[in-house]
């Protein structure tokens, strides 16, 4: 399989068919529940993020707080 000649053609299609291919794509990746290793930078950003909601448990935001924070 050429990947490049893969992309090529599908950088030709419409982005609601992009979109599906990436859909698609994300849900063999999903189905398999095979998952990459994370960082030690992502390791320790979790760990602050949880260190910090634990600290904090009250000091959060909404979904729609968040959305009408975007939308303002």
């Amino acid at each position: 399989m050429d990947i490049t000649a893969t992309l090529n053609e599908i950088a030709t299609l419409s982005v609601e068919d992009r979109i599906r291919i990436v859909q698609a794509i994300w849900d063999s990746i999903a189905a398999e529940q095979v998952y990459p290793d994370l960082t030690d930078a992502q390791k320790q950003e979790l760990d602050r993020r949880t260190a910090d909601y634990n600290s904090n448990p009250d000091n959060v935001l909404t979904w729609e707080e968040i959305k009408a924070s975007i939308k303002g």
